[in-house]
């Protein structure tokens, strides 16, 4: 295995969160009532327990980056998680960033932004 960094995410209910990313298919590959580990190819997200966040004073946030953002951002939106500016969960359309790269942006239920970025070809 080579060396990798993985966010640690705050979630208020495992239950919620499992199923929140397990409707664009990431997948539950570790659970107790400590930490929740969830997949979705060599994408890993593991959260911890968080049952007092208040979400919109959240400022967890990680950078999830793929080959074909497109096609993640079809995948969110077809589990029925609505573009928009306010709301929680909710997503910000792929666009090219001041940085260079396209992105768009996802919050889920509990305020934590994911940066879904498209790698750099």
């Amino acid at each position: 295995m080579m060396d990798h960094a993985v966010p640690n995410l705050p979630s208020r209910d495992f239950e919620v969160t499992a199923a929140f990313y397990g409707a664009f298919g990431f997948s539950t590959t570790f659970r107790d009532d400590a930490w929740l580990i969830l997949e979705r190819g060599s994408v890993r997200l593991e959260f911890f327990p968080f049952p007092d966040l208040a979400p919109e004073a959240s400022s967890f946030m990680c950078s999830v980056r793929v080959d074909d953002v497109d096609s993640l951002y079809r995948q969110i939106a077809d589990a029925g998680v609505p573009e928009g500016a306010v709301g929680r969960p909710r997503l910000q359309p792929v666009a090219l960033q001041p940085w260079g790269q396209r992105a768009g942006f996802l919050i889920d239920p509990d305020g934590t932004q994911l940066a879904l970025i498209e790698n750099a070809s």
